[in-house]
């Protein structure tokens, strides 16, 4: 009698998991949406940086359709069609006319290395200088989040202290005063807010950003003295909130240095 042989047995192999994506390389799930108790003065109470945003290096998803070509290409339309407008801050009573401003489409580069697609809503007569500063900051491979236009309703929205939108035209005062500010007219730009935070006393915003008030600590897609984004604008005459005195406002870059 032939005893059966046994049954082979083939191992079974377990699948490899997906790494783990470095912390700050994607957005973290609850981005934009846990909204901060204010103080007296409307603004975001202060908070720690979280782990997620300390090193910050995502890119968000493209707002804006490309436009043909490769390498970095623009596009300006001047005076901005009336349904750009229309989703912008822009209102009657506004220190610059709607007809005043150009809507500027470029290429960009993101934090992922790729090439992106942004907008901005300028003021036209330096419209064809800031192509020439966000042309100089794709060949120099400077990383941004995202470029878009402010809305109404991000004016009047709770804070996150989260926030980090490159852009440009925004009526509204200078914080803290009555004023109309530079980006009211279109003749000013913020370049990676949650990177480059504006600081005044123990004030920061966004309120989120404390960890980059540290600039010792050089992380991508920060503005640095002599640094590429310096530079550009310098290139077309505009000032740097970074050099100011009472305060510091890191992101911000603008006509006449206010």
């Amino acid at each position: 009698m032939t005893t059966p042989a046994a049954p082979s047995s083939t191992p079974t192999s377990t699948p490899s998991k997906a790494p783990r994506p470095e912390v700050g390389t994607v957005p973290p799930p609850w981005l934009g949406t846990r909204v901060l108790e204010r103080t007296a003065d409307g603004f975001g109470v202060q908070q720690p940086t979280p782990k997620a945003l300390r090193n910050r290096r995502f890119t968000l998803p493209d707002t804006t359709d490309p436009l043909p070509g490769k390498g970095f290409v623009s596009r300006v339309d001047s005076p901005a069609p009336a349904s750009v407008i229309a989703r912008s801050t822009w209102a009657p009573g506004c220190p610059v006319a709607a007809t005043d401003l150009a809507w500027v489409r470029l290429a960009f580069w993101g934090f992922d290395d790729q090439r992106h697609f942004g907008e901005l809503l300028a003021n036209a007569d330096a419209a064809e200088d800031l192509v020439s500063v966000f042309r100089s900051l794709y060949e120099a491979r400077f990383p941004i989040e995202e470029m878009r236009i402010t809305t109404k309703a991000e004016q009047t929205a709770a804070p996150t202290g989260d926030g980090n939108d490159t852009g440009s035209f925004n009526c509204r005062p200078v914080r803290g005063a009555t004023t109309y500010s530079q980006h009211a007219y279109g003749l000013a730009v913020d370049v990676n807010p949650f990177q480059n935070p504006y600081e005044k006393g123990d004030l920061v915003l966004p309120e989120l950003a404390g960890a980059y008030t540290d600039r010792s600590w050089k992380r991508p897609g920060m503005v640095l003295p002599g640094g590429p984004v310096v530079r550009a604008f310098d290139s077309i005459g505009w000032t740097w909130g970074g050099t100011w005195r009472t305060l510091k406002d890191l992101q911000h870059f603008s006509a006449n240095g206010g």
